[in-house]
């Protein structure tokens, strides 16, 4: 299982976010790209390569061209308009104010047109670290398409997050939809995603909604309690062309192994029987009893029954990384995964 990465990957390193209503040091930071590439060194499991560029064609058939440019530029503008310090959103367009759908010149209106959330600062280096970043991604789908059964694309930013012309949570483009669709595009007929963060990816489901040829699975904290809270239930199954081609499994505060377990055989029978051509899984390991960010109960050792049971599926696999913010523990439950998913594939 051969991983892609960028050291461009680390360009993105915001000076704060708001938590819990005060200023924290960033969750996700560049560090987590290390300790999950040296992790993966140390296991062995196949070279670490530096991420082939693809250009900006598959990310333009996932993400709207004005939104693209907005991430490529809003930096310059708000540093020539005088302002200090990241991009900070603090004005959105809310149900109070659905009249003018367009971005306004004004830098904030910008910024706040173009997020879906607060938390999510954009400094000189996002751009290019979330570009490189659906490099990693793309660099995966070239190898499924020479014949590899499997890849891992080590992606910081994360993606699952990012919707058509929208960022936030951390994401700015999304890896898994830019993978998937590149798959699509490769001649895989159809492709099945699988989300395990334990925030449901409200980007992914919003990209794919409407189309039948990618499935998206996703088992995740129940938004009724936890970010991104207005996306994400279970009634949510698709429309038009893609109804019957989104489940969504919301587990309540405290849900430990043996729930969430259950939720995954569940995905992984729905994914059988779809019988994609390639699957991608939004690899988040936020579910860890320890993160600082989500409210699940899994143990290290549970990582490893995780990768077992995704290789049972006997499909072509591309990882990649999402969330996952205990930085103890972050390389050993990202490798968890990777190793037993290895071992079993190798074993079958």
């Amino acid at each position: 299982m051969e991983t892609f990465y960028s050291e461009h990957q680390g360009l993105h390193a915001p000076a704060g976010e708001m938590f819990g209503g005060l200023e924290v040091t960033p969750f996700d930071s560049p560090a987590r790209a290390d300790l999950v590439l040296e992790a993966v060194r140390g296991l062995g499991l196949g070279a670490a390569r530096v991420a082939d560029d693809f250009g900006e064609e598959a990310i333009l058939r996932v993400h709207s061209a004005d939104y693209v440019e907005f991430l490529k530029t809003i930096w310059d503008e708000w540093r020539a308009s005088g302002r200090e310090g990241d991009v900070q959103p603090t004005i959105w367009q809310s149900r109070s104010m659905p009249g003018r759908m367009a971005a306004p010149r004004d830098p904030d209106g910008r910024a706040g047109y173009y997020a879906l959330a607060g938390e999510t600062r954009i400094t000189s280096g996002s751009w290019k670290a979330a570009y490189w970043s659906a490099q990693a991604a793309l660099s995966g789908v070239r190898a499924l398409e020479g014949g590899a059964r499997s890849a891992f694309g080590l992606c910081r930013p994360p993606g699952h997050h990012a919707a058509r012309d929208q960022f936030g949570g951390y994401c700015f483009l999304n890896n898994a939809a830019v993978a998937a669709d590149a798959l699509r595009a490769t001649g895989v007929e159809r492709a099945a995603i699988l989300d395990i963060d334990f925030h449901h990816g409200n980007g992914t489901q919003q990209i794919f909604y409407e189309r039948g040829d990618v499935y998206y699975v996703s088992l995740h904290g129940d938004p009724e309690e936890t970010f991104p809270n207005f996306l994400g239930y279970a009634d949510e199954t698709g429309r038009g062309d893609g109804e019957g081609f989104n489940l969504n499994f919301p587990y309540p505060p405290g849900t430990g192994w043996n729930s969430w377990r259950d939720g995954l055989r569940e995905a992984c029978r729905v994914i059988g029987e779809y019988a994609p051509g390639a699957l991608v899984v939004s690899l988040g390991v936020d579910t860890f009893h320890n993160d600082p960010t989500s409210f699940f109960e899994l143990r290290s050792e549970n990582y490893l029954e995780v990768g077992r049971m995704l290789a049972r599926l006997g499909l072509p696999t591309l990882f990649l990384l999402e969330g996952g913010y205990d930085l103890e523990a972050l390389g050993l439950n990202v490798g968890n995964v990777l190793r037993s998913f290895a071992e079993e594939s190798r074993a079958g």
